[in-house]
């Protein structure tokens, strides 16, 4: 693997073949909603079949590893068990089971997908300050309303630590963005003056996590959100692929500062078994592969090749990059290429 100036890896070998494990998020990654993203089951599917380790990370707390199992079993994921799939409910139990005694009472603000892990580490689940609880824990679930997030405010303010599952803002659903555990947690922030103890990404105790449950050595992030998978990445110290499936665009890729920025960029996971060829750069133009990116009027477009390949998208996020950090010009992706 070779790394540009601009900060693109590229390989002339398929990501599978390098890295031995993928950390893959699963909202806009390999599903949304209820359903997978076109492609992801056959692309992990060559991906596992050439030895790469598969591990579903996940920052959404509401589900058990059983239930996410099942899930994606049902979206024909491939020889998916529970071991494969890693929460950040299990993470944040981790770190709380570090923290206080075995045994001892916390208070659970969230549902089964965080209560279950906690318990799992020998630790008492209860719902009021009055049950004598040592520490908060947050992790986020449809059903969590006023009373719960009181109750751990008055808990917080009382002394007792805090721990969240992750900071989230949002929620991709199929009816469309909703509120995520971040937007919850703000509320209790807001309420105490308290900064939590985050274990899901872009925080590190997740990868930690990961990689403790389901092993391997070069690991690969996979992701589609900047401020979580990518930035995690980066604060983990692992190499990082973003897809184009879910929260995050083109554009806010081109847009991205440098702790933001992915190793690399395909449309979707069958860039897992592509190749990620070097890009070359002349003044206004940059090359990868079959594909050309072009720059005029400060807009990047693709002058040769497919707009949807890896060789195209390349071409285009290594020119922004490079015009961005040579002359600190923005620059604006062609409109055809941002879906």
């Amino acid at each position: 693997m070779t790394l540009s100036a601009t900060g693109l890896g590229s390989s002339t070998q398929s990501l599978s073949s390098v890295y031995d494990l993928a950390m893959l998020d699963l909202d806009g990654v390999v599903y949304v909603g209820e359903d997978a993203v076109p492609g992801a089951a056959k692309a992990l599917e060559v991906a596992r079949a050439g030895g790469m380790r598969l591990a579903y990370i996940t920052n959404n707390a509401s589900r058990t590893s059983t239930e996410v199992a099942d899930h994606l079993r049902e979206l024909a994921m491939p020889e998916v068990s529970a071991a494969d799939v890693v929460t950040s409910a299990q993470a944040v139990a981790h770190l709380v089971a570090d923290a206080v005694p075995t045994g001892s009472p916390v208070l659970l603000v969230g549902g089964e997908g965080l209560r279950s892990p906690l318990e799992e580490r020998g630790l008492r689940c209860v719902g009021s300050l009055d049950d004598g609880p040592v520490a908060v824990v947050q992790g986020f679930h449809p059903d969590v309303g006023w009373r719960q997030l009181a109750e751990a405010s008055f808990a917080i303010q009382a002394g007792l630590p805090w721990f969240v599952s992750n900071t989230d803002m949002t929620i991709p659903t199929a009816r469309g963005i909703a509120p995520g555990n971040g937007s919850l947690v703000q509320a209790i922030r807001n309420a105490t003056g308290v900064t939590p103890t985050v274990a899901g990404k872009p925080e590190k105790a997740l990868f930690d996590e990961t990689v403790e449950r389901v092993g391997g050595e070069r690991p690969l992030v996979v992701g589609d959100r900047l401020d979580t998978d990518i930035e995690g990445a980066v604060n983990a110290g692992t190499d990082s692929l973003a897809v184009l499936t879910g929260v995050s665009t083109l554009q806010e890729i081109v847009d991205a500062g440098p702790r933001s920025r992915p190793t690399y960029v395909s449309a979707d996971l069958a860039g897992l078994n592509e190749a990620h060829l070097e890009i070359e750069y002349d003044t206004d133009r940059a090359r990868c592969g079959d594909a050309t990116a072009l720059v005029r009027d400060d807009v990047v477009s693709v002058e040769a090749g497919d707009p949807r390949s890896t060789d195209a998208l390349r071409a285009v996020i290594g020119l922004a990059w490079s015009l961005r950090d040579r002359s600190d010009v923005t620059v604006t992706v062609d409109g055809t290429l941002r879906t």
